[in-house]
C-alpha cells in the first residue's frame, strides 16, 4: 500500500516534472525553427485613388510576394519550378499576422516595411504533400563586414561604403535561413588583408577571427567601377558551411550603381542560404520528408555528385569563356560534351554537393544556373 503513498506521488512527481521540461525543450526547439516562416523587413509600395484603398493593396500584394519569397527561402533553387504548382496559393490562407517596422503615406500612397509572418505547419504542410523537399534549420549565425575598394585596391569610407552596409542591413538578419550581423570593418584589419581576400589569397581568415572574436566572419567586398559600368563583389572568409570566395559581376544601368549594391547584397544572401540549403537538404531530408534527388542530380558514391547541364550561349567565344569556367572550378570531375551546336551544348560532370552546390560556386565567376526539365540550364549572368 505504501507505493500508492507518499513513495507513489514523488515518483509521479518526478515524471511530470521530467515530461514538462521535454514539452518545454520540444516547444522552444520547434519555436527556433519557426523565425524562418517570417519574412521580415519586406518593402511595400502602392498608389491609388486615396490613402486607405493605397494602403489595402499594399498589405495584399505585398502578402502574396512575400509568401512566394518565404517558399523560395526553403526550397533549392534546383526546386523552384515545382513551386509553380503551387502559383494557386493565397497568401491569406497562411497568413498568420503583419506587424509594421516603418510606414508613411500620402493622399494617394503608401509606403512600408513589414514582417509577415506567415502558419509554420500550414506551409510545412503544403510543401509536403507535393513532395518539394525543403530546409527549415537555421545555420549559426555570422558576421557580415560589407567594404568598398577603390580601383587603386585603397578602402573607401564615404557614401558607396554606407550605401553598401545600409544595404546589408535592410535584408532580413534574423529570419534568413543564414543569420548574420552586420559590422563594420575594424581599425586594427589592415587594408592588404582585404586585398588578400578580394584576391582569393590566404591568412585575412586568421585576421578576422581574432578582430572579431569569432571565425565565422566573411567580408563582402565591392569593388564599383563606373567607368567599365561595372560592379564586382567578393564573399570571402568562412560562413556556417565552411571557407567561402566566390567572385561576380554586376552590370549598372543607367549609372544607378545604388540598384547594383542592392542587387548584389539580395544574390549574395542568396549564395549564403544556397550552400546551406546544399549542406542540409541530403541530410535532414527536406523537412521530414523523403528527399528525392532530382533527375539532374542523383546521388553518388564518390565525392562528387553527378551533375547534367545544357549551357546556352550566343557565340562560340561566349561558350569557351564557359567551358574555360567550369574547368578551372575547384571540384569539378569528369567533364564531358555530350553534344555541341553554335548556339547550345550538353555537357555532364560531377561536383560535390551537386547542383546546389555548384549554382552557388557559379555565381561568384558570373555564369546561372535554372532550372530546365532533366536538366539545368546554364547561362552567362553578365
Amino acid at each position: 500500500m505504501r507505493l500508492f503513498g507518499r513513495e507513489f506521488s514523488g515518483f509521479l512527481g518526478r515524471c511530470l516534472a521530467v515530461t514538462a521540461a521535454l514539452v518545454m525543450v520540444a516547444g522552444a526547439a520547434s519555436a527556433a525553427n519557426d523565425g524562418v516562416f517570417t519574412v521580415g523587413n519586406y518593402p511595400v509600395d502602392a498608389t491609388a485613388e486615396n490613402a486607405v484603398t493605397a494602403k489595402q493593396k499594399a498589405m495584399a500584394d505585398g502578402q502574396e510576394a512575400a509568401l512566394k519569397s518565404l517558399l523560395k527561402r526553403l526550397v533549392s533553387v534546383n526546386d523552384y519550378g515545382r513551386l509553380k504548382r503551387l502559383s494557386g496559393l493565397k497568401a491569406s490562407d497562411f497568413l498568420e499576422g503583419v506587424s509594421v517596422r516603418s510606414e508613411r503615406n500620402s493622399r494617394t500612397r503608401y509606403i512600408a516595411s513589414l514582417d509577415f509572418s506567415f502558419r509554420p505547419e500550414s506551409v510545412r504542410s503544403v510543401l509536403q504533400q507535393e513532395g518539394i523537399p525543403f530546409v527549415e534549420d537555421q545555420a549559426r549565425e555570422i558576421i557580415v563586414v560589407p567594404v568598398v575598394r577603390k580601383p587603386d585596391g585603397s578602402l573607401e569610407k564615404g557614401t558607396a561604403a554606407k550605401v553598401w552596409s545600409d544595404t546589408w542591413k535592410s535584408l532580413d538578419l534574423e529570419h534568413s535561413l543564414t543569420p548574420f550581423s552586420v559590422q563594420p570593418l575594424k581599425e586594427a584589419i589592415p587594408a592588404d588583408a582585404v586585398t588578400r581576400a578580394a584576391e582569393g589569397g590566404s591568412g585575412a581568415e586568421r585576421v578576422l577571427a581574432g578582430e572579431y572574436g569569432s571565425p565565422y566572419v566573411v567580408l563582402a567586398i565591392a569593388e564599383p567601377d563606373q567607368t567599365a559600368k561595372k560592379l564586382g563583389v567578393t564573399l570571402a572568409g568562412i560562413d556556417a558551411v565552411g571557407d567561402i570566395s566566390l567572385k561576380r559581376s554586376y552590370k549598372v544601368f543607367d549609372g544607378d550603381m545604388a540598384y547594383s549594391l542592392e542587387l548584389a547584397a539580395v544574390i549574395g544572401l542568396g549564395v549564403l542560404e544556397g550552400r546551406w540549403k546544399a549542406r542540409k537538404l541530403p541530410a535532414r531530408g527536406g523537412g521530414g520528408s523523403v528527399y528525392a534527388a532530382p533527375a539532374y542530380a542523383t546521388t553518388s558514391s564518390g565525392m562528387g555528385t553527378p551533375v547534367a547541364l545544357r549551357a546556352q550561349y550566343g557565340s562560340l567565344g561566349e561558350w569557351t569563356e564557359m567551358r574555360r569556367q567550369l574547368l578551372s572550378l575547384p571540384g569539378v570531375e569528369n567533364l564531358q560534351i555530350e553534344a555541341e551546336s553554335a548556339r547550345g551544348a550538353d555537357l555532364s560532370m560531377s561536383y560535390p554537393g551537386g547542383a546546389e552546390a555548384l549554382s552557388s560556386a557559379l555565381y561568384g565567376r558570373g555564369l546561372m544556373l535554372e532550372s530546365g526539365g532533366n536538366r539545368l540550364i546554364l547561362r552567362s549572368g553578365n
